[in-house]
């Protein structure tokens, strides 16, 4: 028998829960155990890298665990795209749904990677996120309810 594999793409937020722990660390772990295609985007990385970089200048982790984060986040099992959404997508759904920047970039994005893989998935943890992306007919990796 032949199983497909998941495509998933992860936004900031679910890469973060990845990567500190949080209350949606166990679900993040468990997605990326999952076999497939897991794909960030040079805005995830940008927003992770600074996440990481601040926690880095206030001294709230040691020396020796951020640079764990930094291995973390490029050894694991991320696929990079350095891809730009079509502004097609992006015009439609900024008119549709009341995101910031980010999250209208991100959704723009998986919309624009859906006409390749139409089995991609989103994970996320913004509920505003994952309600756009619902309403714009995108797999989620975890249901809204459970956000």
């Amino acid at each position: 028998m032949n199983e497909q594999l998941a495509v998933i793409y992860w936004d900031s937020s679910a890469l973060l829960s990845y990567l500190f722990k949080d209350s949606y660390s166990d679900i993040a772990t468990e997605k990326a155990r999952q076999k497939g295609v897991h794909l960030v985007t040079t805005l995830t990385i940008a927003e992770v890298y600074t996440v990481i970089s601040r926690v880095k200048r206030d001294r709230l982790l040691p020396d020796f665990m951020i640079d764990s984060l930094f291995d973390m986040l490029e050894y694991g099992p991320w696929s990079r795209l350095n891809i730009v959404p079509d502004t097609t997508s992006l015009r439609e759904v900024a008119s549709k749904w009341p995101l910031r920047g980010a999250g209208l970039w991100h959704l723009a994005t998986a919309k624009t990677l859906q006409k390749e893989f139409p089995e991609l998935m989103i994970m996320t943890f913004d509920r505003d996120l994952a309600r756009a992306s619902k309403g714009e007919k995108l797999k989620l990796c975890v249901t809204v309810e459970r956000i």
